[in-house]
């Protein structure tokens, strides 16, 4: 099969993954399967978030956890070494490049920790289409947001980090908020006006098919300019391929995912939506040819890690 042509970021997000769990991961815990990642070939990581431990407890530690995995990643220890299940990597003995870190924020005192924390090269936010939402996850208004968004921007420049704004129930909402492609495009429209650079569309509860996932990702497209448009979909397993190549064949090359689909939104009401696994998503665009950059045998070590740590804190 002929190779497509568009590179393809894949972000896995192992701190979505984790805040929901039950059982408190250890700090070393992360830290060693964030530098798993990082050696089996991921470049791009939701790591991290700054929130209030009241909240979200699982993230109590995450300065903790910055400061250990900056430590390995400037130790140069990151050698592309002989790993998983016994597969030598072709080129051992040859640094890998810096990981993106992304550190979540939902208010002023959680940026200051981002930027104030060592190693997180990335700011993200979750703003949102639904007034409710915004009002239930971050206790802000709409109006309220956009201006955080302001200083987010401001704030992440003169900081030298990037920034990325996920738009939250971008494919619709369950609460009867007001709600179309077109709001979707507008607001994107916006966030480019602002200076943002990189948005992911977020389907928080699973609502869009695979129609209007595609439908969705070309109207906003449209009003993009040159913002990176990615998508963070969530989804029962069964519909998680057929999206993937909807937000795909619809030009997006840039998807968030979690190993094995742990994590997802509360609000979704079903207990089968979760992240889009990250096998399925390499699985899918593999068989159209399409390469992400994250090898088999990687993958496989990567499921296995996680798969552990689903049975020793998610029970």
């Amino acid at each position: 099969m002929t190779k497509q042509d568009g590179a393809v970021k894949i972000i896995e997000c192992p701190r979505d993954a984790w805040q929901g769990l039950p059982r408190t991961i250890p700090t070393q815990v992360k830290v060693a399967y964030l530098r798993q990642l990082i050696e089996s070939g991921f470049r791009h990581l939701d790591a991290v978030s700054f929130v209030s431990p009241k909240h979200v407890p699982q993230m109590a530690d995450s300065e903790a956890v910055m400061q250990e995995l900056t430590a390995f990643i400037q130790s140069g220890a990151q050698m592309l070494e002989s790993l998983a299940y016994g597969v030598p990597r072709a080129n051992s003995g040859l640094r890998l490049p810096n990981p993106e870190i992304i550190g979540i924020v939902v208010n002023e005192r959680g940026l200051q920790r981002a930027l104030s924390a060592m190693g997180v090269t990335t700011i993200g936010y979750p703003h949102s289409l639904s007034p409710t939402f915004l009002r239930q996850n971050a206790n802000t208004s709409v109006a309220e947001s956009e201006a955080f968004v302001r200083r987010l921007q401001e704030q992440t420049s003169r900081a030298g980090k990037q920034l990325v704004v996920y738009l939250s129930m971008a494919f619709g909402n369950p609460y009867g908020d007001p709600w179309s492609p077109a709001q979707a495009s507008e607001c994107v429209g916006w966030l480019q006006a602002a200076g943002v650079g990189t948005v992911s569309l977020a389907d928080t509860v699973g609502k869009a098919g695979p129609r209007e996932v595609g439908e969705v990702f070309r109207t906003v497209q449209r009003a993009a300019g040159g913002v990176e448009l990615g998508v963070h979909l969530h989804s029962r397993p069964e519909g998680a391929a057929e999206k993937v190549l909807a937000a795909y064949e619809a030009g997006c090359r840039r998807f968030d995912s979690a190993l094995t689909g742990l994590g997802g939104c509360p609000f979704a009401g079903d207990e089968l939506v979760g992240n889009i696994p990250t096998e399925i998503v390499v699985s899918a665009l593999a068989a159209r040819g399409v390469s992400t950059g994250i090898e088999p045998w990687a993958l496989l070590a990567a499921l296995e890690a996680t798969r552990e740590i689903r049975r020793r804190y998610a029970a």
